[in-house]
């Protein structure tokens, strides 16, 4: 019995990356982000920040390329239109580097209006996976799926 508990769990460690972020620390480590971008949730601001980039509110679950009103450029639409939807995984292989990373999601050369590419010692530090895990706790559309993951993990 005590197998079947073992390999359960280690089947579920193995079934994609894990992402411990700490949403606090995201929210801090934000400030890096909010020069271009804002947390908004209709009139209530959660980070004030730019409008450089779009209002990342709700960007987990959502298609790349989609905020209304906001004019993106070309190769993040069509990430989008290819079926790229923002979750840990994507949003934070997008951070490292945009432009790289539209390049491998659309097969060829791309072009990203997002001129951050976050440093390598953030990255080894976590910082990715803390502004993912914040930008998680204000995307609605995805806390019901990752309440369920971490359920099935426990």
């Amino acid at each position: 019995m005590k197998f079947l508990h073992i390999a359960a769990l280690t089947a579920v460690a193995l079934a994609g990356p894990a992402f411990a972020g700490d949403a606090d620390a995201g929210k801090k480590a934000f400030k890096a982000c909010k020069s271009c971008h804002a947390v908004k949730n209709g009139d209530e601001t959660i980070v004030k920040g730019g409008k450089t980039g779009p209002n990342l509110y709700g960007i987990m679950g959502r298609q790349a390329g989609t905020v209304e009103k906001f004019k993106y450029g070309k190769s993040i639409v069509e990430a989008g239109e290819g079926g790229l939807v923002w979750d840990e995984e994507t949003l934070i292989a997008y951070i490292h580097n945009p432009k790289a990373y539209l390049s491998e999601v659309l097969g060829s050369s791309a072009k990203s209006k997002m001129s951050y590419k976050m440093k390598k010692k953030d990255i080894e530090k976590g910082v990715d996976a803390d502004i993912a895990a914040f930008l998680l706790s204000v995307s609605p559309d995805a806390a019901p799926a990752e309440a369920e993951a971490a359920e099935a993990s426990n």
